[in-house]
């Protein structure tokens, strides 16, 4: 038996600031986890609810989870629907250092984080608060060789956890019919979270169109899969911690990558620039004085009672 869910009961406060007009909320790395934990334990109780609906998994909308990282803010600073979806997403994480860094410079009078939610680390994390609970864990994305190297490093390392299903997608746009069937395979799985892992902004979309169907906790969580699984290297933890990991996988992946560094992280910048020294105005209208965009938080502090589901034999 494991130790009562009560025990590891923690309430999760964070602020929610705009970042190139996305919302982020500034978690750290043990609140995102458990607000992921939260999140599925809604699903789970949402898939219980009656329903007049033959085969219906009840009503409520799933939420999904995104890493946000300044290659993602630059698309969505000109990609309209890519920063839709993030506008209207239900958790938004800073996966990279420097969006936190650009929030503490926006928003100077909030009391914001220090470090990232690393992606990695959220996938362990969430892993690791579920051992021996009745969430249900369903990885989708990435290769089919990389996906079994990651299910097997997740069995290895939490054994107490459930992975329900895997699916290693095509690398080109689904069927209708294809689609259906891989939300038939989620909902029948009984999935609460699932892990997304098809690049950005791929997973983007399919995490928010996954929540438009089925009440599932989906977190597009970008390189992880090939980082926990151990097909790519990490860079060294001090060139995480001071934002030099575009660098280190920069030198790894130049071809693939050089276009993405070198003019999504220059717009990224631009658009940053650009928020600080938009005038800030006050309730009647005036401009005030400080043109630093502190502008107050996009919304109040999120409380989450977070609830970890209750354990199994």
């Amino acid at each position: 038996m494991t130790a009562p869910a009560s025990s590891r009961t923690k309430p999760v406060a964070a602020p929610v600031v705009e970042c190139l007009g996305v919302p982020i909320t500034a978690h750290t790395r043990d609140s995102a986890a458990r607000h992921v934990v939260h999140l599925a334990g809604l699903m789970r109780e949402a898939r219980q609810e009656p329903t007049d609906e033959p085969g219906a998994s009840g009503s409520r909308r799933g939420s999904d989870v995104h890493l946000t990282n300044a290659y993602t803010l630059a698309l969505a600073d000109r990609d309209a629907e890519l920063r839709a979806i993030l506008r209207s997403a239900s958790l938004n994480l800073p996966d990279g250092q420097p969006v936190v860094w650009a929030n503490r410079l926006l928003h100077p009078t909030a009391a914001l984080p220090s470090t990232r939610v690393y992606g990695p680390d959220l996938l362990t994390d969430v892993f690791a608060l579920t051992e021996h609970t009745e969430v249900n864990h369903y990885l989708l994305g990435s290769t089919p060789q990389v996906l079994d190297a990651l299910h097997r490093e997740l069995r290895r390392r939490y054994p107490g956890a459930r992975i329900v299903g895997t699916c290693s997608p095509p690398f080109r746009p689904l069927h209708v019919h294809e689609r259906r069937q891989q939300l038939e395979r989620i909902r029948s799985a009984a999935a609460d979270i699932v892990w997304v892992g098809l690049g950005t902004p791929k997973q983007d979309r399919w995490a928010a169109e996954l929540c438009d169907a089925l009440p599932v906790v989906a977190v597009a969580v970008g390189a992880a899969f090939d980082f926990v699984a151990g097909n790519k290297p990490q860079a060294p933890h001090w060139m995480r911690h001071n934002g030099l990991e575009w660098l280190f996988r920069l030198g790894c992946e130049p071809r693939r990558l050089w276009r993405r560094y070198l003019f999504g992280n220059a717009r990224f910048v631009h658009g940053v620039v650009r928020q600080a020294s938009r005038p800030v105005r006050t309730d009647s209208g005036a401009v005030a004085g400080d043109r630093l965009n502190t502008g107050g938080l996009v919304r109040r502090r999120r409380e989450v009672p977070v609830r970890i589901p209750e354990g199994r034999p």
